[in-house]
């Protein structure tokens, strides 16, 4: 159980509600955003007492119908929901580390696939596995120390570096969005392994937008079907993007394909043709 995340889950959850949304009168002017914590605790039908030392990370852990009359009082969705049980410990979690170990079928196929840049990412966003049009269309990772090859890093680069986009993308906001739902969620599936909290830390000291999104408590965002590469050598480049879970490993291959005969895939067959070496490597 997580106390001070599950606390500040609940308070964010609960000051998005406004009174009308839950059927209650708004009455006069509130001092604070959102629902009283009494009348959370009265549709929920617990304590205000035990509500409140929820919120101040003071409470045991609470009952599986605990949290669904919470979960039903402040409206969570099922990715709301499932989150709250993760914290509160009521949850499968992952008791070891991050797996960066790619199974050797799922290489084969990043290999084999044809006119399709494919990567496969871990559950912090680290690259572990690429062909070489994914090299071509984004980078050469293979030049880059394990470090520089997180996608979390390049979505908010830390050290005074300036904030752009990864590759180039034209959805750099929405992307950005989605590190950090997955990363609130890795972080409460893996509290064992330290690499995940230090990143989480690392980004929340070094960069103020990763820092103002992680304290929104989000845990979903819009599926990203399509992306937009700005390439240097041969300019846009719309793909489609499919992401496939590789559940037993918590990796996800990553697919960027686009339709034959269109423009955008006879900027990937150039790509394919040039490859990385011939594109050079982004900076």
């Amino acid at each position: 159980m997580d106390k001070q995340e599950l606390a500040a889950f609940l308070r964010s959850r609960r000051e998005r509600l406004r009174p009308e949304d839950v059927g209650l009168p708004s009455g006069p002017r509130r001092r604070t955003p959102g629902l009283r914590r009494e009348e959370v605790a009265v549709l929920a039908h617990i304590s205000t007492e035990y509500f409140i030392r929820l919120e101040q990370g003071r409470a045991p852990r609470p009952s599986a119908e605990v949290l669904a009359a919470i979960t039903g009082a402040l409206l969570l969705t099922d990715a709301e929901s499932e989150h709250l049980h993760l914290l509160a410990g009521t949850a499968p979690l992952h008791h070891g580390l991050v797996r960066r170990d790619v199974r050797p079928s799922i290489l084969a196929v990043v290999e084999r696939l044809p006119q399709t840049a494919a990567i496969v990412i871990s559950a912090t966003f680290e690259v572990l596995a690429w062909n070489a049009l994914a090299a071509a269309l984004m980078e050469d990772f293979g030049k880059r120390p394990p470090s520089e090859r997180n996608l979390a890093r390049k979505a908010f680069p830390v050290g005074g570096q300036p904030e752009q986009p990864p590759f180039g993308i034209a959805d750099g906001t929405e992307f950005q969005r989605d590190v950090v739902v997955h990363l609130r969620s890795a972080r409460a599936r893996y509290p064992a392994d330290p690499t995940v909290s230090d990143l989480v830390e690392e980004l929340r000291t070094g960069s103020t937008e990763f820092a103002r999104l992680w304290e929104q408590h989000d845990v979903r965002t819009a599926p990203m079907l399509t992306k937009t590469f700005h390439h240097p050598a041969v300019g846009p480049v719309t793909v489609d993007c499919d992401s496939l879970a590789l559940t037993d490993r918590d990796q996800f291959l990553v697919l960027y394909t686009a339709p034959a005969g269109s423009p955008d895939a006879d900027a990937l067959a150039l790509l394919g043709v040039l490859g990385a070496e011939g594109v050079g490597t982004r900076a």
